[in-house]
């Protein structure tokens, strides 16, 4: 079963692939003031909704990273409804080397929302969006980070994950502290948000798996939502949050 393919159905029904509200995250977007045409990098785009939003509100310039084809041509579908087709420019490409062939201080505002894998962890991500984006620039990312010591049966559970992959939330903030940026703003997804986006993300695999009996996938999707499912409730909804980290670059 492919990765991004269960990824795409689970969220098929979310505006934004995060627990962090709508509200939250345009609010924290309205505190950076984009100006028309200022550039903004997403790094693990997925269907682009955010860099839609931002032209659509403020008519910034989009580069839009996303490795996964289908989330690429959801987003150019979205595009084509909404705004000028040349507003994003779309890179299909690993995000690590993507990256090396953008220029150095070329971003008035840099966002990676729940893929900081996709550049090796949340330090490396900073690093890079602060190499990016220019002087007095924004940084925003999205991170999870441990509630609570996770238990060894929880970390069993996530597929044998390490406590290190996770920091406090205090920690997740001081990353970019270290590297030199400057802490504006934090948001955490609360129990409401995180149950609205568990059980929609749960609820869209098993309705796609009832509409599409026929899929060879469906007995993988099911018995992979339904762990998934019990994990949450059982250890991930005390143990592991999410948060919006917005930062000024210096």
């Amino acid at each position: 079963m492919d990765r991004n393919k269960f990824s795409a159905i689970a969220h098929r029904n979310h505006a934004f692939a995060n627990p962090i509200g709508e509200a939250k995250l345009m609010k924290m977007i309205g505190m950076t003031a984009p100006k028309p045409n200022d550039k903004v990098i997403d790094i693990g785009a997925g269907k682009c909704e955010l860099l839609i939003r931002l032209v659509e509100s403020y008519q910034v310039k989009g580069t839009a990273i996303e490795l996964y084809d289908g989330a690429i041509e959801e987003a150019k579908r979205r595009v084509a409804t909404r705004i000028p087709e040349d507003s994003i420019d779309y890179i299909a490409a690993d995000a690590g080397a993507a990256v090396k062939g953008l220029g150095l201080g070329s971003f008035d505002f840099g966002v990676c929302i729940g893929s900081t894998h996709a550049l090796g962890g949340l330090e490396e991500t900073l690093r890079t969006l602060k190499n990016l984006v220019k002087k007095n620039g924004y940084i925003l990312v999205g991170e999870g980070y441990w509630k609570q010591s996770p238990s060894s049966e929880y970390l069993e559970a996530l597929g044998g994950a390490d406590e290190s992959e996770c920091k406090s939330h205090a920690d997740t903030v001081r990353v970019g502290e270290e590297l030199g940026l400057i802490p504006l703003w934090s948001y955490v997804a609360d129990d409401e948000e995180w149950d609205d986006y568990e059980w929609l993300y749960s609820s869209s695999i098993e309705n796609y798996c009832l509409e599409h009996p026929e899929d060879p996938d469906v007995e993988a999707m099911l018995e992979r939502i339904r762990s998934w499912r019990r994990t949450y409730l059982q250890w991930g909804r005390d143990t592991l949050g999410f948060g919006l980290y917005l930062y000024r670059n210096l």
